[in-house]
């Protein structure tokens, strides 16, 4: 029988998000923000903290997308979520 401690638990929790962000390199993503935000684009990088680098980037408010950006930096603290 093996036992997970608790430490092992999270780590292996928290590897799940980030292996869906490197499995989705290069592909088109939403990201969710606080306060009726978001971006949609290509997702280029991310770091442990969940900060998010995309490329061809919309930035979208309320819905409707107010620029159009060639790059954006998300910090992770303001994530709701990141979908494919």
């Amino acid at each position: 029988m093996h036992v997970l401690l608790p430490d092992v638990v999270n780590m292996v929790n928290a590897a799940k998000p980030l292996s869906m962000l490197s499995k989705n390199l290069n592909k088109p993503v939403m990201v969710e923000l606080k306060g009726n935000k978001g971006y949609r684009g290509t997702l280029d990088g991310f770091d442990p903290h969940m900060n998010i680098v995309l490329k061809n980037a919309e930035e979208i408010l309320d819905g409707e997308v107010v620029r159009k950006l060639e790059l954006a930096i998300v910090r992770g603290d303001n994530v709701i979520y990141i979908s494919p």
